[in-house]
C-alpha cells in the first residue's frame, strides 16, 4: 500500500470515529466470559443454544454431528481465550438441509451508527482470528432480520493448525433501516457447515433479499466431517468503515457487565458448606415473596431457571426458609417468577412453603444451587 493510500485509510478511520470510544459492537469477542460454564459435551443433534456468553450454536436440518464446545486457552498472541469446537461424533454424509453456524445477535439500538437504509449507509468490517486442522473456504453472513436482507463473503483458512487473522468488509446497505429498539436487528453468522439448501445458489456478496440458497455458497469447511476436526475462533470484531482496526480489548469486568444485560447467574455457592441468603421476605397464605436486585439492568424481563449443584434444572428450589428460629424445606416446583416488578432491574420470586406463624422468613441457597436469568435475543 502506498503512503497516500495509508493516509487515506487513516483519514477514513478518523472520520468514522474508529479511534477513541467504543469501536467493537460484538460483545465477548475475546471469549473471556463463560457464565454458563467452560465446557459442554454432547452439543449437537439440532441444538440451538448459548454456551460461551453471547455466542449461539445453531445446528439445523437433519444433523447427527456432535461436539464439545469449550472456552479454550489455545489462543493467538495477545488473547487469553478462544471458543473451541471439537467434533466427537462425525456424520456419515452432508444432507442438503443441514447447516451449522455460530452467531451473535445484535440489538437494533446498538447499530444506528451504520446509517443502514440511508444514502449515507456505512460499510461494515468484521475481523477475527481463526485456527483449524481443516483448510479451505468458509462464509461469514450478515442477516438483517428487520428487513429480511442479507449479505455474505468468504474467507480462506490457508494453513492447518495455525492462527490466522481474517478481515472482511461489507458494503453499506441503502435499503431498510435497522429498528431502533432492543430486539434483534443483525445476526453476525459464521458458517461451519452448509448443505445444498444453503450453498447451491449465488453468494449474496452485496445486500439483497434473503434467500437460503445464496447464504453460504462456496463453503468447503465442514466441521462435522471427522472426529479429528477442531475449530477455534476469537478476537471477533464488528466496526464501522472499511478498515479493520486492532481488536478492542476491554477489561474482564466491563465485558462481563455487557454480557449480564442478556444473562446472569445469581446465588451460586462454591460448595456444600457455603450458603447465599435472600433478603427477608413477606408472606401471604403459603407463599413467601422476595425481591431480588439484579447484577445489571437486563435487556428485557428474563426467564428463570433454578439449577441443582450438577447443573441440571431443578423442578423447584433447594435450600431452606428460616423464620423465628425454625426452618422449613422448600417443596418441589415451588419457585416462580412473579409479576408486578419492573423485570429488568429487580426480580420478584415466590417460594411456596408451610409457614409456622405470621412472621417474616429468610430464604437462603446452598449446596451449589443457583438461578439463571435469561434475556437473550
Amino acid at each position: 500500500m502506498t503512503k497516500a493510500a495509508e493516509l487515506a485509510k487513516m483519514g477514513e478511520v478518523l472520520t468514522n470515529s474508529q479511534i477513541g470510544g467504543r469501536r467493537n459492537i460484538i460483545i465477548n469477542g475475546a471469549m473471556q466470559v463463560a457464565q454458563r460454564g467452560t465446557s459442554f459435551t454432547g452439543v449437537g443433534d439440532g441444538d440451538n443454544a448459548y454456551y460461551i456468553d453471547r455466542f449461539e450454536f445453531v445446528e439445523s436440518g437433519s444433523p447427527n454431528g456432535v461436539f464439545t464446545l469449550s472456552q479454550s486457552s489455545t489462543s493467538p498472541d495477545g488473547f487469553g481465550n478462544s471458543l473451541k469446537f471439537d467434533c466427537t461424533t462425525a456424520e456419515s454424509s452432508l444432507a442438503s438441509n443441514e447447516q451449522i453456524r455460530l452467531r451473535q445477535k445484535i440489538e437494533g439500538q446498538n447499530l444506528q451508527q451504520f446509517k443502514k437504509g440511508t444514502s449515507n449507509a456505512e460499510k461494515m468490517t468484521v475481523s477475527f482470528y481463526v485456527r483449524s486442522n481443516l483448510t479451505g473456504t468458509a462464509i461469514v453472513n450478515l442477516y438483517d432480520g428487520d428487513n429480511n436482507r442479507h449479505t455474505a463473503k468468504s474467507y480462506t483458512i490457508d494453513s492447518a493448525n495455525t492462527w490466522e487473522r481474517k478481515t472482511i468488509t461489507f458494503d453499506g446497505d441503502t435499503t431498510g433501516a435497522f429498528d431502533d429498539d432492543n430486539a434483534t436487528s443483525l445476526d453476525v453468522i459464521f458458517y461451519l457447515q452448509a448443505g445444498a439448501n444453503f450453498s447451491s445458489g449465488t453468494l449474496a456478496t452485496t445486500w439483497a433479499s434473503h434467500n437460503d440458497v445464496n447464504s453460504a455458497v462456496g463453503q468447503t469447511i465442514n466441521i462435522a466431517s471427522s472426529t479429528d476436526n477442531e475449530f477455534f475462533i476469537t478476537g471477533i470484531q464488528l466496526e464501522v468503515g472499511s478498515v479493520a482496526t486492532p481488536f478492542e480489548h476491554r477489561s474482564f469486568d466491563e465485558e462481563r457487565s455487557l454480557c449480564q444485560r442478556y444473562f446472569q447467574v445469581l446465588f451460586e455457592t462454591a460448595d456444600d458448606n457455603h450458603y447465599t441468603g435472600l433478603a427477608a421476605g413477606r408472606w401471604s397464605t403459603n407463599t413467601a415473596y422476595y425481591s431480588i436486585p439484579l447484577h445489571k439492568i437486563m435487556r428485557a424481563e428474563p426467564s428463570m431457571t433454578v439449577l441443582n449443584k450438577d447443573g441440571t434444572a431443578s423442578s423447584g428450589a433447594a435450600g431452606n426458609l428460616q423464620g423465628n428460629g425454625s426452618s422449613d424445606d422448600y417443596t418441589a416446583g415451588n419457585m416462580t417468577l412473579q409479576s408486578g416488578h419492573d423485570g429488568v432491574t429487580t426480580i420478584s420470586i415466590g417460594l411456596d412453603h408451610n409457614p409456622s406463624g405470621t412472621h417474616a422468613h429468610v430464604a437462603y441457597f446452598g449446596n451449589g444451587e443457583k438461578i439463571h436469568f435469561d434475556a437473550e435475543l
